[in-house]
Protein backbone atom coordinates (compact mmCIF):
# COMPACT_ATOMS: atom_id res chain seq x y z
CA UNK A 1 0.00 0.00 0.00
CA UNK A 2 1.40 3.53 -0.97
CA UNK A 3 2.61 5.60 1.74
CA UNK A 4 0.03 8.53 3.07
CA UNK A 5 1.86 11.94 2.04
CA UNK A 6 2.60 12.21 6.02
CA UNK A 7 6.10 13.84 6.76
CA UNK A 8 7.63 14.69 9.57
CA UNK A 9 9.70 17.72 9.73
CA UNK A 10 11.91 18.93 12.62
CA UNK A 11 9.52 18.54 15.69
CA UNK A 12 6.58 18.70 13.72
CA UNK A 13 4.91 17.23 10.65
CA UNK A 14 3.42 18.11 7.18
CA UNK A 15 0.26 16.47 5.48
CA UNK A 16 -1.47 16.78 2.38
CA UNK A 17 -4.91 15.95 2.36
CA UNK A 18 -7.82 16.46 0.35
CA UNK A 19 -11.17 17.42 1.07
CA UNK A 20 -14.66 16.34 -0.87
CA UNK A 21 -17.22 19.13 -1.05
CA UNK A 22 -20.49 17.60 -1.57
CA UNK A 23 -23.71 19.45 -1.60
CA UNK A 24 -27.33 18.67 -1.52
CA UNK A 25 -30.25 20.83 -0.63
CA UNK A 26 -28.38 23.90 1.06
CA UNK A 27 -26.26 21.18 3.40
CA UNK A 28 -22.59 20.03 3.26
CA UNK A 29 -21.77 16.01 3.87
CA UNK A 30 -19.42 15.96 7.16
CA UNK A 31 -17.46 13.38 8.68
CA UNK A 32 -17.76 12.21 12.28
CA UNK A 33 -16.24 9.49 14.58
CA UNK A 34 -16.15 7.99 18.14
CA UNK A 35 -12.89 9.88 19.49
CA UNK A 36 -13.69 13.26 18.71
CA UNK A 37 -16.58 16.33 19.44
CA UNK A 38 -15.85 18.09 16.23
CA UNK A 39 -16.78 17.43 12.31
CA UNK A 40 -14.72 17.49 9.67
CA UNK A 41 -14.41 17.20 6.00
CA UNK A 42 -14.88 14.03 3.58
CA UNK A 43 -11.35 12.99 2.90
CA UNK A 44 -7.62 12.08 3.75
CA UNK A 45 -4.28 12.37 2.87
CA UNK A 46 -2.93 11.69 -0.55
CA UNK A 47 -0.94 9.10 -1.33
CA UNK A 48 2.00 9.06 -2.91
CA UNK A 49 1.72 8.76 -6.24
CA UNK A 50 -1.83 10.10 -6.21
CA UNK A 51 -2.72 13.44 -7.99
CA UNK A 52 -4.82 15.54 -5.53
CA UNK A 53 -7.97 14.43 -8.08
CA UNK A 54 -7.25 10.82 -7.78
CA UNK A 55 -6.97 11.27 -3.68
CA UNK A 56 -10.65 12.77 -3.61
CA UNK A 57 -12.09 10.12 -5.72
CA UNK A 58 -10.98 7.38 -3.84
CA UNK A 59 -11.43 8.67 -0.06
CA UNK A 60 -15.04 9.63 -1.30
CA UNK A 61 -15.59 6.26 -2.50
CA UNK A 62 -14.02 4.98 0.83
CA UNK A 63 -16.01 6.81 2.99
CA UNK A 64 -19.40 7.21 1.10
CA UNK A 65 -19.30 3.95 -1.06
CA UNK A 66 -19.83 6.20 -4.01
CA UNK A 67 -17.19 6.87 -6.75
CA UNK A 68 -17.72 10.54 -7.64
CA UNK A 69 -16.43 12.78 -9.87
CA UNK A 70 -15.13 15.94 -9.57
CA UNK A 71 -16.54 18.74 -10.78
CA UNK A 72 -13.76 21.84 -10.07
CA UNK A 73 -11.33 22.90 -7.08
CA UNK A 74 -12.79 25.22 -4.65
CA UNK A 75 -9.80 26.11 -2.15
CA UNK A 76 -6.50 25.66 -1.59
CA UNK A 77 -6.04 25.76 2.02
CA UNK A 78 -2.73 26.40 4.12
CA UNK A 79 -3.03 25.09 7.89
CA UNK A 80 -1.18 25.33 10.93
CA UNK A 81 -2.47 23.48 14.03
CA UNK A 82 -1.52 21.10 17.24
CA UNK A 83 -2.45 17.94 16.27
CA UNK A 84 -4.89 15.82 18.67
CA UNK A 85 -4.15 11.74 17.78
CA UNK A 86 -2.57 10.62 20.46
CA UNK A 87 0.57 8.46 19.80
CA UNK A 88 0.47 9.90 16.29
CA UNK A 89 0.50 13.46 16.55
CA UNK A 90 -0.59 14.62 19.60
CA UNK A 91 0.71 18.28 20.60
CA UNK A 92 2.60 18.12 17.26
CA UNK A 93 2.39 21.18 15.35
CA UNK A 94 1.22 20.04 11.72
CA UNK A 95 1.83 22.23 8.64
CA UNK A 96 -1.36 21.13 6.03
CA UNK A 97 -1.88 21.45 2.84
CA UNK A 98 -5.52 20.52 1.56
CA UNK A 99 -6.86 20.87 -1.56
CA UNK A 100 -10.92 20.66 -1.35
CA UNK A 101 -12.54 19.95 -4.29
CA UNK A 102 -16.38 20.26 -5.22
CA UNK A 103 -17.90 17.04 -6.01
CA UNK A 104 -20.57 16.03 -8.64
CA UNK A 105 -23.37 14.94 -6.54
CA UNK A 106 -26.55 12.78 -8.43
CA UNK A 107 -29.76 13.47 -7.60
CA UNK A 108 -29.99 10.17 -5.26
CA UNK A 109 -26.61 10.25 -3.58
CA UNK A 110 -26.78 8.77 0.07
CA UNK A 111 -23.72 7.88 2.07
CA UNK A 112 -23.59 4.34 2.62
CA UNK A 113 -22.55 2.32 5.53
CA UNK A 114 -19.67 3.76 7.89
CA UNK A 115 -15.65 3.52 7.45
CA UNK A 116 -13.17 3.47 9.40
CA UNK A 117 -10.33 6.22 10.49
CA UNK A 118 -6.76 5.74 9.24
CA UNK A 119 -6.31 4.36 13.03
CA UNK A 120 -8.45 1.22 11.82
CA UNK A 121 -10.18 1.71 15.58
CA UNK A 122 -12.56 4.73 14.86
CA UNK A 123 -15.85 4.18 12.90
CA UNK A 124 -16.91 7.25 10.91
CA UNK A 125 -20.55 8.41 9.98
CA UNK A 126 -21.00 10.54 7.49
CA UNK A 127 -23.61 13.68 8.76
CA UNK A 128 -25.47 16.59 6.38
CA UNK A 129 -24.77 19.80 7.74
CA UNK A 130 -25.98 23.40 6.92
CA UNK A 131 -24.16 26.70 7.67
CA UNK A 132 -26.12 27.29 10.49
CA UNK A 133 -25.81 23.91 12.37
CA UNK A 134 -23.42 24.85 15.97
CA UNK A 135 -21.55 21.72 16.22
CA UNK A 136 -18.12 22.10 15.57
CA UNK A 137 -17.03 21.07 12.24
CA UNK A 138 -13.31 21.65 10.36
CA UNK A 139 -12.82 23.45 7.92
CA UNK A 140 -14.51 26.05 9.55
CA UNK A 141 -14.39 28.57 6.03
CA UNK A 142 -17.02 25.89 4.97
CA UNK A 143 -19.97 27.80 6.66
CA UNK A 144 -19.23 30.86 5.35
CA UNK A 145 -18.01 29.87 1.82
CA UNK A 146 -20.31 26.88 0.65
CA UNK A 147 -23.51 29.01 1.97
CA UNK A 148 -22.81 31.31 -1.46
CA UNK A 149 -20.44 28.92 -2.97
CA UNK A 150 -18.53 30.69 -6.27
CA UNK A 151 -16.37 29.29 -9.20
CA UNK A 152 -13.36 30.64 -8.51
CA UNK A 153 -10.31 28.69 -6.74
CA UNK A 154 -9.92 30.31 -3.17
CA UNK A 155 -6.84 30.09 -0.93
CA UNK A 156 -6.98 30.18 2.64
CA UNK A 157 -5.03 30.72 5.35
CA UNK A 158 -5.74 29.16 9.07
CA UNK A 159 -2.85 29.88 11.78
CA UNK A 160 -3.81 27.98 15.09
CA UNK A 161 -0.03 28.83 16.50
Amino acid sequence: MPANMTVPCDRGIINIRVGAIILKDGKFLMAGNERDDYLYSVGGRLQFGETAEEAVVREVEEETGWRLEVDRLGFAHENYFYGDVPGVNDGKLVYEVSFYFYMKVPNDFEPRGESRTDDGRVREAMQWVSPDDPRTIYPEFYRTELANPVRTVKHILTDER
